[in-house]
């Protein structure tokens, strides 16, 4: 038998003869009138209520712990020993290329400014001597914040490994919580409306997928890369964006077909009258 989720599998059986919109009702008419359906109403609302406040504590738990443990270790642990390491070793300026092209054409329009204000008369008239001394001042300038950017995406580095562990211990250490929260979300998604399913789907779709999500995943990528002192390679950000926003469009028409074409079919109706 497959193993189709648990909100797919009531709706199969659910199916029958008569369409399911009466059955609910008749349903719910017997459960109105049956004595003890007050006990099971305040029941069903006990554990609606434990699921969804159980389900906030764990998902705060999986904000707060990794952003608490990045910023402690970063300032605390990793920031001091890093500094200390770059100061003590004398440390290359640069991580990468991309670092020193930065740097140089920042230093080039410095020096084509000032030459630039000089010749119409914003600035006044120097020697040579000093424009290569402002010159050189801008060049030391330079030169320590890209150090200390090339420090920081060491210190990146580690401090988001460090929340990637924590992440992963909340992970495995709390299972009946995330187990409780993998239901809450279900039960939220697929308890929404058809037209408010069908606007989250366009939402996601247009921002990560459509025609226009390529000039954000270039902005994405290369602060990605820049966070962890990576070469902002061109070449590997156009293949990215080639091929990731694909395979996740696959991804998602996948879950589109198989599970919420069969647990909500309106929905996907909606979607598509929508989408046209």
């Amino acid at each position: 038998m497959r193993n189709w989720p648990l909100t797919a599998r009531s709706a199969f059986e659910k199916s029958g003869p008569i369409p399911r919109s009466i059955s609910k009702t008749l349903e719910k008419l017997l459960k109105e009138l049956d004595a003890s359906a007050e006990n099971e109403v305040m029941e069903e609302w006990r554990v609606a209520r434990y699921q969804t406040v159980a389900s906030l504590k764990y998902l705060l738990l999986l904000i707060t712990i990794p952003v608490l443990v990045n910023q402690i270790s970063k300032s605390w642990i990793f920031g001091p020993m890093v500094d200390h390491l770059w100061t003590v070793n004398h440390a290359d300026i640069f991580l990468n290329t991309s670092q020193e092209e930065r740097a140089f054409a920042q230093l080039q329009r410095f020096e084509e400014r000032l030459h630039f204000d000089i010749l119409i008369g914003k600035s006044p008239n120097l020697s040579e001597e000093a424009i290569q001394q402002q010159i050189k001042n801008k060049a030391l300038e330079i030169a320590y914040q890209y150090a200390q950017e090339s420090a920081y995406a060491v210190k990146n580095v580690l401090a988001d490994s460090a929340s990637v562990a924590a992440f992963l211990a909340l992970i495995r250490l709390g299972k009946r919580q995330l187990s409780v929260f993998q239901s809450f979300i279900n039960e939220f998604i697929y308890g929404l409306s058809d037209t408010a399913k069908a606007f989250l789907i366009i939402l996601f779709t247009d921002m990560f997928i459509g025609f226009h999500s390529p000039h954000g995943w270039e902005v994405l990528m290369e602060a990605l890369l820049r966070h962890f002192g990576l070469p902002e390679n061109r070449d590997f950000i156009f293949l990215f964006i080639a091929t990731f926003p694909v395979a996740l469009d696959t991804v998602f028409k996948y879950w589109i077909f198989r599970y919420l074409n069969r647990v909500s079919p309106s929905a996907v109706a909606t979607y598509h009258n929508m989408n046209e």
